[in-house]
């Protein structure tokens, strides 16, 4: 099914120097650092190949360790992360490191048998049928099958398509063989998505086959609930769910069914419209969802687990392409600088499996080879999703939905087009500008007609000034929208500034605690207690001013208190390291 926003195709879009480039690269540094022979070592394991008595000191451990139940899982991320790196990055160095994997991952599947190829025993399959207690193995599995999809549809490997089909023969025949009811109970043992990995399948080949698994693999005991209207996410575990409703989403594309498409409508309206979020973007505590607007119970050390925001991310992204609706980039946008980058040391390239927000929080940082938490697996493919959110094609044009530096060779009916976005560094101003500026020069090979749509975003403050070959356009103040600008394009240049000021997002159910926001970007105070501050929260300035704001030629995002009993020092969370440090806080007013 054709999308109403379609995304740029792959290898049309370069990051420039920026901070998303430098994210990518550490990244892709991490990724390739790992061994072959470790990242496949369950699935060795699983084929009679390798024994862990050979080299010990050598294993990756933690989820990965081979006396993990979830043992594999992050081989399949790492293999969805290499695709999209190689598919937009033209990386042939990942490609060749994951061609090799796929390939051994095909020798593993003629050691099973010619179908199983996953880093687990098919019993564990057969024990939860039986409701003998094991952890996840579909979630498991299900990481291995979307990283082979991935290589097929990303990185063009049709070795990784031939093993998927011949595995899922396994998942047709022993489905086969329960009635709907077993097949419910079973799926409730966190099924991940392996509906969306069956509505990919489906899309390429129309078997009906593969028909019948997106059927079996339904969620009736929570999607008819969604459509009718209960609250069925509250105290529920979010990353079980969300990866569940991608694949309602999937299926929808692939065969049209109505019933899909609403089951994705009523998850988003009930986690996140009606549900509200914290400052982050995100909503969760103890990897559950919160209750509707009930947030400061629940400030504590295991909010926001790094899957929940990226795999929310990625049903924001469904969303925007079925609607073009502002809301889902806007959202995006939040939860990639308050979740994506804040969950990622800015040196080392780890992640956080949380991100606390009790007074004085400190983010635990994993290790390269030693923890491999689902959020090992959603960090290495979270940094590489930037290319294809930053613009949108339509028929009447183009969309700017993200600001990232970047350079897009578009093509809109028969015209090449080069569009490169840059921040603006040209500007001379005295003090730390209250705006976030960039510049879009178009280049086109003759002449050409096209809308092109700026997104103004959620947090502008006051009015955007937009020039085209520096005659200004007449443009309104308009949080949430797009302006568009329609003419014929060929050599020319826009300069968009966006302002901007300190704002506070208050808790719902605590009006009076806030958190300090400098754009889309949360700050965060070092400090490692609760601590109340005085002023009015509808002017912060009266409580925070820039601080440290130069080096030379950059500005710098650093704020301090002032009119406080005791001075402390705000930085965007993004930037946090290991410093203690408090997001909300209690706001006493003269």
């Amino acid at each position: 099914m054709k999308h109403s926003f379609q995304s740029m195709t792959p290898g049309s879009v370069t990051l420039l120097p920026s901070l998303f480039q430098e994210r990518f690269r550490i990244n892709r540094k991490y990724m390739m650092s790992l061994q072959n022979d470790n990242l496949l070592q369950n699935h060795y394991f699983e084929a009679g190949l390798w024994s862990v008595s050979q080299k010990p000191s050598d294993c990756h451990w933690g989820w990965e360790s081979p006396t993990c139940q979830l043992r594999g899982h992050f081989l399949g991320h790492w293999l969805s992360g290499a695709a999209r790196i190689y598919a937009w990055a033209k990386d042939e160095e990942i490609k060749a490191k994951a061609d090799y994997i796929v390939s051994e991952l095909a020798r593993c599947q003629v050691e099973n048998g010619g179908e199983w190829a996953g880093p687990i025993p098919e019993k564990y399959f057969d024990w939860i049928a039986r409701g003998k207690r094991v952890w996840a193995p579909h979630y498991t599995v299900h990481k291995t099958l979307m990283g082979l999809y991935d290589m097929y549809e990303l990185a063009g490997n049709e070795q990784a398509l031939d093993i998927l089909i011949n595995w899922a023969k396994w998942f047709h025949r022993w489905t086969g063989q329960f009635s709907r009811q077993e097949l419910d109970d079973i799926l409730d043992v966190e099924t991940g998505g392996m509906l969306e990995v069956w509505a990919n399948l489906y899309g390429v080949t129309n078997k009906q086959e593969h028909l019948d698994l997106i059927e079996r693999y339904d969620r009736p005991r929570l999607f008819d609930r969604l459509l009718a209207g209960e609250d069925v996410l509250t105290n529920m575990h979010a990353n079980t769910t969300i990866p569940e409703v991608h694949g309602a989403a999937r299926a929808w594309e692939v065969t049209g069914e109505q019933r899909w498409r609403e089951v994705v409508e009523a998850y988003w309206q009930l986690a996140v419209t009606d549900r509200g979020f914290y400052c982050t973007g995100s909503q969760t505590c103890g990897e559950i969802w919160t209750p509707p607007g009930e947030f400061s119970a629940r400030l504590g050390d295991k909010n926001q687990e790094h899957c929940v925001p990226y795999n929310m991310m990625r049903l924001a992204e469904y969303l925007f392409h079925w609607t073009g609706d502002i809301q889902y980039a806007d959202y995006w946008e939040r939860n990639l600088y308050n979740g994506i980058l804040a969950q990622q040391h800015p040196d080392t390239g780890m992640v956080a499996y949380f991100l606390p927000l009790e007074p004085g929080a400190v983010k635990r940082w994993g290790s390269p080879t030693e923890d491999f938490w689902c959020c090992h697996g959603t960090l290495v493919q979270a940094h590489s999703i930037y290319y294809d959110n930053i613009y949108f094609g339509t028929d009447k044009g183009l969309t700017v939905n993200q600001y990232i530096p970047s350079r897009l060779n578009w093509t809109f009916g028969d015209t090449k087009v080069e569009i490169t976005q840059t921040f603006d560094t040209r500007e001379r101003r005295t003090r730390r500008p209250q705006s976030i500026t960039f510049n879009l020069a178009i280049k086109a090979e003759h002449p050409v007609d096209f809308a092109l749509d700026i997104r103004l975003p959620w947090w502008l403050k006051g009015t955007p000034v937009v020039t085209v070959n520096g005659t200004p356009e007449e443009i309104a103040n308009q949080p949430s929208s797009y302006y568009r600008i329609k003419r014929t394009w060929n050599q020319d240049e826009i300069r968009v500034e966006l302002p901007k000021r300190l704002t506070t997002d208050p808790l719902a159910d605590r009006p009076d605690t806030v958190a300090f926001m400098d754009g889309p970007v949360v700050l965060a105070g070092l400090c490692d207690e609760e601590r109340a501050l005085y002023g009015d929260p509808d002017y912060p300035e009266t409580i925070l001013t820039p601080d440290n704001e130069r080096e030379w030629i950059w500005w710098r995002p650093g704020y301090r208190t002032i009119n406080q009993e005791q001075g402390l020092r705000f930085l965007p969370l993004y930037e946090i390291r290991d410093q203690r440090y408090t997001v909300y806080f209690p706001i006493k007013r003269p």
